[in-house]
């Protein structure tokens, strides 16, 4: 894995650190800012091909413009930023905007751009140079305000305005975050100070800073007391506490330099290290996507990012191919598993079979026709027929007609047309069937009580619902015999209710039911 170098970019000298796993930082070689300095990083840069470097940058000479364009997107908008910044500075090469957000300008929305960069991009160019010569990859141009935002949301002010002190190798740097968002910056130099002296200048040029803002109309005038986070260096903050006091205008919030690189995750930096090494762990951990560099100078570092992404999607699809691969190959032992269970079972049976045929006794047929036989057997069980079904059947309508009384019932099994009734009388003949099923034959006879013997229609209609009532249940009426001659065929005498006899009159029913 490439390693990650950031070149920590000064008035006066250069430092170069690499970060450790992430959490420390190392410094590998110091430069001079002039043309040997420049000749020393040439001759680092042979000796590491491949290596990331990130530059940043802690220079007195930064400008800083608010700037208003429409609202667009893609390449229209970076078409009006880049004209933007064309007539804002002569040189381009080390440039940036911001972007503030969208505000509502009269009925068009425009978006708020800070338009960022150095006074002097000389200093930095021979540099940069340098890294377009050898084969390292430029990661980017970053500036210590361009790190504020992501330090000020570590140390706890992640939304309205607040000011980030830090006291580094460069002097004493200030940054003005709004929202999330960088307004304004500035470096200031200074000496060696004693702690006490370093606190009471922190004070008077947070306020002048204050003061200028609320002049470029960055700050409002009657708003309310602004946080001021400051950075002590390491054992120093009671001695800045006592400094700086808070008043209406600015409320001081000191913090321990070891307790900010505790909130920042920086486990160890190099001796003599100031607050810069918040900023260079910032800038080698998660650098913010806003940075000074064109795409032509981070071509290289750009192109090892696409070939990262590519072989972690290569690794990605063939994770998830030996994935399904394993899933499958599980699949295909269970599946063999359950072959071999279902193989030793079929052994087991067969071997189970020839036991018991072992036993039976020897006949003089094959075990196909035994089988056949049985087959055939319990085919004509279950054709066959017994009267318990109709005696069953005929018993739950008798409950429902307690008026009619049975004096015979007649039960036969056979084909069709093997039992045909002389007597005449009204009904359909029975239903067709095929000479090769059998049919289960009932013949109900009975009487009707409660009724009186003239009475033709009151018998005719009981003894039909009573004959519609059994053919249910699976049973067909085939016929039905009424105790008089009800068609037109037939001679209807004047005895039928002349003459009482007492005798309840009779009826006979034929039933019919396909055997399986």
């Amino acid at each position: 894995m490439a390693s990650r170098h950031i070149l920590y970019f000064t008035g006066e000298d250069h430092y170069l650190y690499r970060s450790v796993r992430g959490v420390e930082l190392e410094l590998e070689a110091r430069f001079s800012g002039d043309d040997p300095g420049v000749s020393s990083f040439r001759e680092y840069l042979r000796g590491r091909k491949g290596a990331l470097i990130s530059i940043l940058a802690d220079l007195a000479g930064e400008d800083f413009h608010e700037e208003q364009i429409p609202l667009l997107r893609g390449g229209d908008r970076e078409a009006v930023v880049q004209r933007r910044l064309a007539q804002r500075y002569r040189d381009t090469r080390l440039a940036a905007a911001l972007s503030l957000g969208a505000v509502n300008a009269g009925e068009r929305r425009n978006e708020r751009l800070l338009l960022a960069s150095f006074t002097n991009t000389q200093s930095l160019a021979p540099w940069l140079d340098a890294l377009e010569e050898s084969d390292s990859r430029l990661a980017g141009v970053f500036s210590v305000p361009l790190l504020a935002p992501a330090l000020a949301t570590r140390l706890g002010a992640r939304s309205g305005r607040a000011f980030i002190v830090t006291p580094t190798r460069a002097g004493l740097r200030q940054s003005f975050v709004e929202d999330g968002r960088l307004r304004f910056a500035r470096l200031e130099r200074t000496v060696e100070m004693v702690p006490q002296a370093l606190a009471m200048f922190i004070r008077s040029e947070t306020l002048r800073l204050a003061q200028y803002l609320v002049t470029l109309r960055v700050l409002p005038r009657e708003g309310g007391p602004v946080q001021v986070l400051v950075v002590a260096p390491a054992g120093q903050r009671a001695v800045f506490e006592q400094v700086l006091q808070s008043d209406t205008r600015l409320v001081f919030r000191t913090l321990d330099g070891a307790e900010a690189e505790q909130a920042v995750g920086l486990k160890r930096k190099p001796a003599g290290t100031a607050g810069e090494a918040l900023y260079l762990h910032l800038a080698a951990k998660k650098p913010p996507r806003e940075q000074f560099a064109s795409s032509t100078e981070r071509r290289r570092f750009l192109v090892w990012k696409m070939q990262r992404a590519l072989v972690a999607a290569g690794a990605i699809g063939f994770a998830a191919c030996a994935l399904f691969a394993g899933v499958k190959w599980l699949d295909v032992m269970q599946a063999r598993g359950r072959a071999e269970l279902q193989a030793q079972e079929a052994q087991r049976s067969a071997e189970s079979y020839s036991r018991i045929t072992a036993a039976f006794p020897v006949t003089q047929t094959s075990t196909e026709n035994l089988r056949a036989t049985v087959t055939e057997f319990t085919r004509i069980a279950q054709r066959s027929s017994a009267p318990e079904r109709i005696l069953a059947h005929v018993s739950r309508v008798l409950e429902e007609f307690p008026q009619f009384e049975i004096d015979s019932l007649s039960w036969t099994v056979g084909k069709p047309g093997e039992r045909r009734d002389t007597r005449g009388g009204g009904g359909a003949p029975p239903k067709p069937e095929a000479a090769s099923e059998a049919v289960e034959t009932v013949e109900v006879g009975g009487r009707v009580n409660a009724t009186q013997r003239s009475d033709y229609r009151g018998i005719t209609g009981q003894v039909q619902r009573f004959a519609a009532a059994l053919g249910t249940s699976g049973y067909d009426l085939a016929k039905t015999q009424m105790p008089f001659d009800i068609t037109s065929e037939g001679t209807l005498t004047g005895d039928i209710g002349g003459t009482d006899t007492g005798e309840a009159p009779r009826f006979t029913i034929l039933l019919t039911r396909r055997l399986p």
